[in-house]
C-alpha cells in the first residue's frame, strides 16, 4: 500500500501528500542549495522525523506507565557536510516537563527514545547527538 504521493511543483517545490488522510507537507530546496527556504528541505524533515518519532515512541510506552508527556518540547538542529552533499549530524534536546519521575523511569524513556524506528533506520554514519532533561 503507497503511503504518499509526491509531485514536483518547479522550482525545487515539491507537495506530497499522505494518502490515508490527505494532509500535505511541501517541501522546498534550503536557500544554499538554489531554493527559497520557504518551508522544510527535505533534509529538515528527515531531522524531525527523527524528533517526532524519539517523543512519539517515548509517548506510547510512557501512558503504559501512567505518564503523561504534554508540553515536551525538542529542538532540532541538522548538520549538513559536503562532498557528497548529506546530513552529518542531528541534535535534538528533549525537555520532558515530568520532575516525579524516578531514575530508572528517566534511564527507561531515555532508552526507548534513542531506540525509536527512525533512530535505527538512519546511517551509522550519521551522528545522533540526543540530550535529555527533565523540569
Amino acid at each position: 500500500m503507497n503511503t504518499a504521493e509526491v509531485i514536483y511543483l518547479g522550482e525545487f517545490r515539491c507537495e506530497a501528500t499522505h494518502l490515508q488522510s490527505g494532509s500535505k507537507i511541501i517541501t522546498d530546496a534550503p536557500t544554499d542549495n538554489f531554493g527559497k527556504g520557504e518551508a522544510f528541505s527535505p533534509t529538515d524533515l528527515v531531522a524531525k522525523a527523527l524528533a517526532s518519532c524519539l517523543i512519539t515512541t517515548i509517548a506510547i510506552q510512557t501512558r503504559l506507565m501512567g505518564y503523561n508527556l504534554i508540553d515536551s518540547k525538542l529542538t532540532v538542529k541538522k548538520h549538513m557536510a559536503s562532498n557528497p552533499r548529506r546530513i552529518s549530524k542531528i541534535e535534538i534536546n528533549v525537555s520532558i516537563p515530568k520532575t516525579d519521575l524516578t531514575e530508572e523511569d528517566k534511564t527507561k524513556i531515555i532508552e526507548i527514545g534513542l531506540s525509536c524506528p527512525v533512530a535505527k533506520s538512519l546511517h551509522p554514519d550519521l551522528i545522533q547527538d540526543i540530550n535529555f532533561e527533565f523540569v
